[in-house]
């Protein structure tokens, strides 16, 4: 068992990587305690955020705790995210996109058992960019978020619909040198950024 302070830096990790507000009974859950035990430390963490007064606070949405940036930081919040936005994407925000593409709509929790690793990063990044969004959620435990493209993606990589994307490659293929749509557009990341600006531009 851990002791109060780790647990609730624990409580603090587990916020910061989700994202969206949770449930006080999943937290519970998954630091083996009781649900109310884990409301009076929320509390208290969220004292703490009020005291220092920094650019986190924490907030309570509909019985759930959200990690949030301070409303009075939103300005230069933006301003970061923008410069996100028009970033290139990464080999890892390529292959998440390849994913959600081909797979028509999945939750993040899909997309990471295909990589193998945290995909938090490249689907923010996505979304922000516009090239993904959010599609609704699953009537399953948690209620998970699903992921689709937009139709600025389409527009990018001038496709009319999901069904004119190219077969994927097999192993075949891949030793005659083909490659797939994604990995051709990788090869030169800025067109594909230059095209997304500019369709937002026409669309606004």
């Amino acid at each position: 068992m851990l002791n109060s302070n780790k647990l609730l830096s624990a409580l603090e990790a587990m916020l910061f990587a989700a994202g969206d507000p949770v449930d006080p009974a999943k937290l519970a859950e998954v630091l083996d305690i009781d649900v109310e035990n884990v409301i009076k430390m929320l509390g208290h963490l969220q004292a703490e955020y009020d005291e220092r007064n920094g650019g986190l606070c924490l907030i309570r949405v509909d019985g759930k705790y959200q990690l949030c940036t301070r409303e009075e930081y939103g300005e230069q919040v933006r301003g970061l995210l923008e410069i996100k936005k028009n970033s290139p994407l990464s080999q890892a925000a390529f292959e998440v996109l390849a994913i959600v593409a081909y797979n028509k709509t999945v939750t993040r929790s899909f997309i990471e058992q295909i990589r193998g690793v945290d995909c938090s990063g490249p689907v923010s990044s996505l979304v922000q960019k516009g090239l993904i969004e959010e599609k609704g959620r699953l009537d399953l435990p948690g209620r998970p978020l699903v992921y689709g493209t937009t139709d600025r993606f389409l527009r990018c990589f001038s496709l009319n619909s999901l069904e004119d994307l190219p077969d994927l490659p097999d192993e075949e293929n891949n030793d005659d040198g083909q490659t797939s749509l994604f990995e051709k557009e990788e090869k030169d990341n800025s067109l594909i950024n230059e095209a997304a600006e500019g369709n937002t531009e026409e669309g606004e």
